[in-house]
């Protein structure tokens, strides 16, 4: 069977065998709760912290501006939406790479080791089906003038002069999974304020780096309005 069709939140398989689908069978949102991203927390945080000392940013003073999910039906995404407006409120609702994405500032912001993140990051599902859902990265915040990912490139070889060799695309020498690299400018319809991002992978792990804080990219888009 492939995953080939989703409708109302509940994914459908083809089945060449029986030549029609067949529906899971429960939804993504009655697999997948904020109860879940609760209970995921603790294992996230330490993961990411462990990230973070591999990369030797753990002692460098960041901020970080919001923590992203991921979710693969928009019923999940619904229902996560009001659990996390009940707990906060939408400060931007836009559209990035052709998807919705919903940015909410928490009233009681989550703790991550000396982190205080205020705004969590909800994006809608696209095209990609992800193999895990829940949360997926954090962002840090690297103050700069950067206009693009070889400026900021150059600004954080020199905050954390370990990361060259990954910057410059060599391959990590660690016996566990690869470290992945990529650089990228995303950017919603309606920002004015050029964001360049650097994200470091490994696994189910992730931790991007930009210079404006996502509070500061929302606020770009009332200029000139």
């Amino acid at each position: 069977m492939r995953l080939n069709a989703q409708s109302n939140g509940r994914f459908y398989l083809y089945s060449p065998l029986k030549g029609c689908f067949m529906s899971t069978i429960t939804t993504e949102a009655e697999v997948f709760s904020y109860a879940t991203l609760e209970q995921t927390w603790p294992e996230f945080e330490a993961k990411i912290l462990t990230f973070l000392g591999k990369l030797g940013l753990a002692d460098k003073v960041l901020h970080c501006d919001h923590v992203a999910l991921r979710v693969n039906s928009i019923a999940a995404a619904d229902a996560l939406k009001q659990a996390f407006s009940a707990r906060g409120r939408i400060i931007s609702d836009n559209q990035i790479n052709g998807r919705t994405i919903l940015i909410i500032e928490l009233d009681q912001p989550l703790t991550l080791g000396c982190f205080s993140i205020d705004c969590v990051e909800l994006p809608y599902p696209g095209d990609t089906l992800y193999p895990q859902e829940g949360w997926e990265h954090i962002e840090l915040v690297l103050p700069s003038t950067a206009q693009d990912c070889d400026g900021l490139s150059q600004e954080l070889a020199q905050l954390s002069p370990s990361l060259v060799p990954l910057l410059q695309g060599q391959a990590a020498s660690l016996t566990e999974a690869p470290i992945k690299v990529k650089f990228s400018s995303p950017k919603g319809d309606k920002e004015r304020l050029a964001n360049p991002t650097i994200a470091f992978k490994q696994a189910d792990i992730c931790i991007k780096i930009h210079p404006h804080s996502i509070k500061a990219v929302i606020a770009s888009e009332l200029v000139g309005n």
